[in-house]
């Protein structure tokens, strides 16, 4: 598997589109996720694989000094924009969550909202935020559960545009077990546990069309024949409905796994 290939794809992917449709039905995991560690004042943070900077802007909050990183070029310009806007001064970095460009144990903690997951080589991302947080301190992931909501999904465009082989699904991280298995060695305690995150909107139709401009759909609407479309248009609208309980107003609890270890001294 060329690593460096995919990894340069998801870089490009992800800058596609509007993500803050996403980001705004991520927001309170970042703020959960960050109360799980404990992030306070005079802190050292960093959020890693942040998208638009849910999690650093919800340390940047409690008055920790904060470094979010992106693989994607588009989404360090959007979070950079972003906390420019709310009036937070966050360092923002183009890099890859496998090979992170900070000394070892420079932070407090290190966090990611569903952005790891991603990373092709779990055991190498996992290594790489235990590395760059200093003993004793946190590291804290999120990552969806296998059969929520947004795994189907996942699985839904997967079933069009499968993952090239040797990546792991993303899903994996929302295994505890494999979570302690991934973290064996490098965590001196770990605490997991179980939330769910609130998708709403209107409509299945206007959940799906709110959907299409996230940068994943965005990019399969640059790569899939029409007619491909369509039918992943069906199958997206159909798993809402079920979810949904119909075709009324949609309000579906997408569970998912919160994970916060402390390093070992």
């Amino acid at each position: 598997m060329d690593f460096h290939q995919f990894k340069e794809r998801q870089g490009k992917v992800w800058g596609l589109g509007d993500y803050s449709v996403l980001s705004r039905v991520l927001e309170p995991a970042a703020q959960a996720l960050a109360d799980a560690c404990a992030v306070s004042a005079g802190q050292e943070a960093l959020d890693v694989a942040a998208g638009d900077g849910n999690f650093a802007l919800a340390c940047a909050r409690e008055g920790a000094g904060v470094v979010a990183t992106d693989i994607s070029p588009g989404q360090v310009e959007r979070g950079r924009a972003r906390a420019e806007e709310e009036g937070y001064d966050i360092e923002w970095q183009v890099a890859d969550a496998e090979d992170l460009p900070f000394e070892d144990a420079r932070f407090d903690c290190a966090g990611s909202v569903f952005g790891m997951m991603i990373a092709p080589r779990p055991e190498v991302a996992a290594r790489e935020l235990f590395r760059v947080v200093r003993p004793g301190n946190t590291v804290g992931i999120t990552a969806w559960t296998p059969g929520s909501f947004c795994v189907e999904m996942f699985q839904i465009g997967r079933s069009y545009s499968p993952l090239p082989d040797g990546i792991p699904p993303s899903d994996q991280w929302g295994q505890e077990g494999t979570v302690r298995e991934r973290f064996e060695g490098l965590a001196g305690t770990l605490e997991i546990e179980r939330r769910t995150l609130d998708w709403e909107a209107p409509s299945p139709d206007e959940f799906i069309s709110a959907m299409e401009g996230a940068p994943p759909q965005v990019a399969a609407q640059g790569a899939l024949p029409p007619e491909t479309l369509e039918a992943m248009h069906a199958d997206y609208l159909t798993l809402v409905r079920r979810w949904a309980g119909g075709d009324g107003a949609v309000s579906i609890g997408a569970e998912y796994l919160l994970a916060v270890a402390r390093k070992r001294g």
